[in-house]
């Protein structure tokens, strides 16, 4: 790959297997609990209901190299429209060839062209590359923390 990384491409119901593969690495990677079903049926809808969102995957030479997932939401707080970069990834053996900012541009794009007034994201408190991208590319710590509760069957309160 020469020059300026590839613009990752939309993804679509035919990507559903592939981005729950990468998705599985990813999540392997970061030692992550996976639920494959679940994300299988988490792809399937987001690549159909485009009010959830929208998808990427990153490629290099026509071979998968990441992905990207951005989830819309709404907020007092930013006045509206808000979203969260739920997923980026890019494999190990294609990072540091700017895919990861690549793809943060396209989905900072898109969340502009949906009217999102603010743009969200986690990452590893320990994860310092990552953090160095998110903040080249504007993104702040506020100094708040997420907390999540998971409301499915399989996960109540102890």
């Amino acid at each position: 790959m020469s020059g300026r990384p590839p613009l990752p491409r939309p993804a679509t119901a035919a990507d559903v297997e592939l981005l729950c593969g990468l998705m599985a690495a990813n999540y392997a990677e970061a030692n992550y609990p996976s639920e494959p079903r679940a994300a299988r049926e988490a792809f399937a809808a987001l690549v159909r209901d485009p009010a959830l969102g929208r998808a990427w995957i990153v490629e290099v030479d026509d071979r998968a190299a990441g992905y990207a997932v951005l989830t819309l939401g709404w907020s007092l707080e930013y006045g509206g429209r808000d979203a969260f970069v739920d997923d980026l990834y890019v494999a190990p053996e294609y990072r540091g060839r700017g895919l990861g900012g690549a793809a943060l541009a396209a989905v900072e794009a898109a969340a502009r062209e949906l009217g999102v007034r603010a743009l969200h994201l986690e990452v590893e408190r320990g994860n310092r590359p990552a953090q160095e991208l998110y903040r080249r590319r504007g993104f702040r710590d506020n100094d708040r923390q997420i907390l999540t509760r998971r409301l499915d069957a399989r996960a109540q309160p102890r």
